[in-house]
């Protein structure tokens, strides 16, 4: 079921989203190589905390940590610990806020030092293509007119995008409806309505878009072995046009 949000519960929801932003830009600017991802994982966990806020991934369904840092061809969940970040790394980091009964949830790409030429255009491609979703979201629109649109701007540049993760609904609950596919055609799905929130969340791929779950059971990465690129914000429809709620 799609829940509908009050001006209030927006207002409130924009707060957890500013904990996380807050988080994200510290982490990101700790980035460098030699830092482990526990490192980092420990410093989002505290500016979470510090915020008066909760780390909404910690203990969700088992998973043992703050953040979700993925590498390189790994493409999300990944889990932190002793892995020391080298340079040319693309570090995806995805975290969550839980505040005042609210989630908030965004992620980035961040390179490690000097990355390739290759990996900063899927980074970049990646993040355009994010906020041409994030056009979409208007009142009327249909669902999946995000996810063409997604699907059409990483195509027109050569990237495959991830079909067997999607983005979803947001609220009280971290996972809540609808399902926001990162691909397929124009005018299907619900219509969007003020105070719907989405989390949109392309995740684009130098080669095929096929994924595999490493062992740890965790860990989504590239069947092939290449680079991945993760961004995503949490976007509320209003009668205005988006409020993107994880700005920085």
């Amino acid at each position: 079921m799609i829940t509908i949000k009050s001006q209030a519960e927006l207002e409130t929801m924009r707060e957890a989203g500013g904990i996380v932003a807050r988080a994200l830009e510290a982490v990101s600017e700790a980035v460098a190589p030699g830092v482990t991802t526990a490192e980092l994982d420990l410093l989002a966990e505290e500016l979470i905390r510090d915020g008066g806020a909760e780390p909404s991934f910690k203990g969700y369904r088992g998973f043992p940590a703050t953040l979700c840092l993925s590498v390189n061809e790994e493409v999300v969940h990944g889990i932190p610990g002793a892995r020391r970040l080298k340079g040319g790394d693309l570090l995806k980091v995805d975290c969550g806020a839980y505040f005042q009964g609210y989630h908030g949830d965004a992620a980035i790409s961040v390179p490690v030092g000097e990355v390739s030429r290759d990996l900063a255009k899927l980074a970049e491609a990646t993040r355009t293509a994010l906020f041409k979703g994030i056009e979409q979201t208007r009142e009327g629109a249909y669902l999946t007119d995000i996810s063409h649109a997604i699907e059409s701007y990483a195509q027109g540049r050569g990237y495959s995008v991830v079909r067997d993760y999607a983005g979803h609904g947001l609220g009280r609950a971290l996972h809540e409806d609808p399902e926001v596919p990162n691909y397929g055609p124009p005018g299907r799905g619900p219509k969007l309505r003020a105070g719907m929130v989405l989390c949109i969340e392309p995740m684009l791929n130098i080669g095929a878009h096929e994924v595999d779950l490493a062992p740890d059971g965790w860990t989504v990465v590239t069947k092939d072995g290449m680079p991945s690129s993760h961004f995503e914000h949490t976007v509320a429809v209003t009668a205005e046009g988006p409020w993107v709620l994880t700005e920085r």
